[in-house]
């Protein structure tokens, strides 16, 4: 292996990035302890060194401050296939009737960042965190295939939810940001920040999808994929941009807007037969508003919009209808770029996603060292009930997640925080795409925790 990707692997392993649909669609829905106490709201009043991943611009408010913090993060995943009339008959692909939990409940998330100030007013600072993923471990399940249509071969039944033994997918994402942030008088401040961010992606059981591929349609059928399940984990690299401005509005009023672009990445060589483009997966741009009101000197309110252009990525946007023009499909198609792995190969058909965020933070006068805050936010989950079936593996259907945090200042200036999150069940069923009497049904709830020390 190549130094440099022995290197980035090394960092992977010691820094588990969130490898498990992190809520909004594939994002956590904050980041910092301070920030995901609140929901993901309140970016327009930064308190820690984690908010320049949010704003950039946050780092010229923030002075010299450091951070450190560990979650638990805890998903609860399944799919629930109903009774079939097809059964695996007449070349239908039946998914075995029953409920199937994935495993792989619980995944440790830390982060650090650092701000510095410069006597100037302008400062920079560096954030190394997990944002986004997806992992689902199923070790149950089965499918019913019978592979001659009306011939005289019997329906088999094979184990996996695909048919190909255990099943799921992993990807996790680090992401590191160098930020330079400045004012301009007292009232506004901006910011920018360079992004370099690494992918590590593994599926397994999906090779029964083999025959839908670029590389089988354009042999003829005569060679199948090898570059498309149970490849063992794969490095992607990439590199983008945030920008960020942060006002002051009026006494008591501010406002936070920032814009991460879509970031380029390297393609997942060992699985360029299941993803579009050959195994493109870029990450998706992203942006955000954010205000906050100070209702009186020891309570605020905040308000934050977050959208996601999920859909702008083809591996991720693209439905899993263009496989319908795949010329092994067997539908009348003649577009191999329509195959799994070509350019315009299915995905998971998410759709956009935006997400508004409600937060409250209340430093009690009783409790001078303490501060508490709670959250709420809602947006509507990207999968449609048309893309159940692949999204078996990407069950990312939570909508809704209520936070509670607290803060204690220490005597030395140093402060411990801590975030609760629970998401309660979200859920979106659909027929199989190839056997329509058949309903297929994701749900997932999830709890987090997590601790925050700021010096």
């Amino acid at each position: 292996m190549h130094p440099s990707r022995l290197l980035l692997t090394a960092s992977l392993l010691g820094l588990p990035t969130a490898p498990a649909l992190a809520t909004n669609g594939y994002f956590t829905h904050g980041l910092g302890v301070i920030n995901k106490g609140m929901a993901g709201a309140g970016t327009a009043t930064p308190e820690e060194a984690m908010a320049i991943a949010n704003n950039p611009a946050s780092a010229a408010l923030l002075g010299d401050a450091s951070q450190a913090g560990l979650a638990v993060f805890s998903p609860r995943r399944q799919f629930t296939a109903s009774q079939s009339l097809a059964n695996g008959n007449g070349g239908a692909f039946t998914i075995a009737p029953g409920k199937v939990t994935s495993g792989s409940e619980y995944f440790p998330i830390p982060y650090f960042a650092r701000t510095w100030s410069r006597a100037d007013a302008a400062a920079w600072g560096v954030a190394v965190y997990g944002r986004g993923g997806m992992n689902t471990d199923y070790t149950q399940g089965a499918a019913l295939f019978d592979p001659d249509g009306p011939g005289p071969a019997p329906v088999m039944r094979m184990s996996g939810p695909f048919g190909m033994g255990k099943a799921g997918v992993d990807l996790t994402q680090l992401f590191t940001e160098i930020a330079w942030a400045d004012k301009i008088g007292e009232t506004f401040s901006w910011g920018a920040s360079g992004i370099f961010a690494v992918q590590r992606f593994e599926a397994t059981g999906v090779g029964s999808f083999a025959p839908y591929t670029s590389t089988f349609a354009g042999s003829g059928g005569r060679t199948l994929p090898s570059r498309m399940s149970n490849q063992g984990h794969d490095l992607s690299t990439g590199f983008g941009a945030k920008v960020g401005m942060q006002w002051q509005l009026a006494s008591g009023l501010r406002a936070s807007l920032s814009f991460q672009s879509r970031i380029s990445m390297d393609e997942f060589d060992d699985y360029s037969d299941l993803f579009a483009g050959q195994g493109d997966f870029d990450i998706p741009q992203n942006i955000r508003l954010g205000l906050s009101w100070d209702y009186s000197d020891r309570l605020s309110l905040h308000y934050d919009a977050d959208h996601t252009n999920y859909a702008d990525v083809d591996s991720v946007g693209n439905p899993i209808a263009n496989i319908t023009r795949c010329p092994t499909a067997m539908m009348g198609g003649t577009d191999i770029g329509a195959c799994l792995g070509g350019d315009r190969g299915a995905g998971f058909g998410w759709n956009d996603m935006t997400v508004h965020k409600l937060g409250i933070s209340w430093r009690p006068s009783l409790l001078p060292d303490w501060a508490f805050r709670a959250g709420i936010s809602q947006g509507q989950q990207p999968i449609a009930a048309t893309e159940v079936l692949f999204n078996i593996l990407a069950p990312g259907v939570v909508e809704r997640h209520y936070t509670v945090g607290a803060t204690r200042k220490l005597s030395s200036g140093n402060a411990w925080s801590v975030m609760l999150m629970f998401a309660p069940e979200g859920q979106v069923s659909g027929r199989n795409t190839f056997d329509p009497t058949q309903t297929i049904e994701l749900k997932m709830h999830q709890v987090e925790l997590e601790f925050g020390f700021s010096w």
